[in-house]
C-alpha cells in the first residue's frame, strides 16, 4: 500500500511539473511573438520603398526600347555598307592593298588632291586622267615649292618648269625649250599653216628648204629681210626660178669677199637711159660697166669710145 501511494504521488508530481513547464513555454512563445510584432512595427515605420514607379518607369522603358531600335538600325546599316562597299581583308570595292601599294580596278574618282610616288596602268592597257575642269600635275621640292607643273584645261595645255624636253624612243632629243632658247632636234621641221612660220626676231638655221615640188618664200611684208652669215650665204634654186623683190632697195654686200652671179644670161632690163651732151665743160659723171675675163666687174669713166682697156689693171 505504501508503495502504491508512493507511485501515485510521483505520477501526480510529474504531471504537475509537465503542466507547469508547458504553460511556461507557452507564455514564452507568446512573449516572443509579441516582441517580434512590436519590432516589425517599429521597423516598418522607418523603411522607405526603393525603385522607379509611375511615369518615370514608363519613360525609362521607352528610352531603353529606342536605344535597342537604334542599335539594330545601326547594325543593319553597318552590315549594308560593308556589303555594298565590298569590304574584304584585301581592301574595299575596286581598291586592293598589295605589297607594292594600292591597286584600283576600274574607274576611280578622287575628290581631293592625290599624292603618289608613281601612277601606272596595268600591262597592255592605257591610263586615262579625266576631269570636268582641268588636270594638274605638280612636282614640289623639299621646301614644298612647286618647281614643275603641267596643267591641262579646256582652253589650253600649260607646262611650267625650267626646261621642257621631248625625246624619241631611242633617246634622241626632238624638241627642247627653256628661257634662253628653243631647240628642234628632228631631222626636218615642217610648218603646215597657210601663213607659214612667223618669227618676231632673228632665225638661226643651217638650211632652209622647201618640200619637193613646192615653193619656198622668205617674206617680210612690212619690214626689211636680212640674210647674214659669217662665212657666206648660198641661195640655190635647182629646178625653178628664184626671185628677189623689194619696194625700195635690194642690197647685196660683201665686206671681205666677192659676190658671184653665175648664169648664162644676166639681164638688167629696167635700167634708165641717159642723155648725151656735147658741152665739153660738163662734169663727167657717166661711167661704163666693164667685165674682166674672170667675171669681175668694175667701173670706168665713159668717153667717146670704150675706156675699159685703160682701166684693165682692175682685172689683176
Amino acid at each position: 500500500m505504501d508503495a502504491l501511494a508512493h507511485l501515485i504521488c510521483n505520477t501526480l508530481q510529474n504531471s504537475m511539473v509537465t503542466h507547469i513547464h508547458w504553460k511556461g513555454l507557452k507564455m514564452t512563445q507568446e512573449q516572443y511573438l509579441t516582441q517580434r510584432n512590436n519590432i516589425q512595427t517599429s521597423e516598418n515605420q522607418y523603411v522607405y520603398k526603393v525603385g522607379i514607379y509611375g511615369w518615370r518607369k514608363r519613360c525609362l522603358y521607352l528610352f531603353v526600347l529606342l536605344l535597342m531600335i537604334l542599335l539594330l538600325v545601326n547594325l543593319a546599316l553597318t552590315i549594308w555598307i560593308l556589303k555594298v562597299m565590298n569590304f574584304t581583308k584585301d581592301g574595299m570595292g575596286h581598291l586592293r592593298i598589295t605589297d607594292k601599294g594600292l591597286r584600283l580596278e576600274g574607274p576611280s574618282e578622287f575628290l581631293q588632291p592625290l599624292y603618289a610616288k608613281e601612277i601606272r596602268s596595268k600591262a597592255d592597257s592605257s591610263l586615262y586622267l579625266q576631269s570636268s575642269r582641268n588636270v594638274t600635275v605638280s612636282i614640289r621640292n623639299s621646301e614644298d615649292q612647286t618647281v614643275t607643273q603641267l596643267n591641262t584645261g579646256s582652253e589650253a595645255v600649260e607646262a611650267r618648269g625650267k626646261r621642257f624636253e621631248v625625246n624619241s624612243n631611242t633617246g634622241k632629243l626632238l624638241f627642247s625649250a627653256e628661257e634662253s632658247e628653243v631647240v628642234v632636234g628632228a631631222d626636218r621641221l615642217r610648218v603646215l599653216g597657210a601663213e607659214g612660220a612667223v618669227f618676231e626676231s632673228s632665225l638661226e638655221t643651217p638650211q632652209i628648204r622647201a618640200e619637193p615640188f613646192k615653193e619656198l618664200r622668205l617674206e617680210s611684208p612690212t619690214r626689211s629681210l636680212i640674210l647674214e652669215a659669217p662665212k657666206g650665204v648660198v641661195i640655190e634654186a635647182e629646178a625653178g626660178n628664184m626671185e628677189a623683190v623689194c619696194r625700195t632697195e635690194l642690197k647685196l654686200e660683201s665686206e671681205d669677199g666677192e659676190i658671184s652671179l653665175e648664169a648664162r644670161k644676166i639681164k638688167l632690163p629696167g635700167l634708165p637711159m641717159g642723155s648725151y651732151t656735147s658741152t665739153p665743160s660738163a662734169r663727167q659723171n657717166i661711167f661704163e660697166v666693164c667685165v674682166c675675163p674672170n667675171g669681175k666687174l668694175f667701173l670706168s669713166q665713159a668717153g667717146v669710145g670704150s675706156t675699159c682697156q685703160i682701166s684693165s689693171s682692175a682685172c689683176l
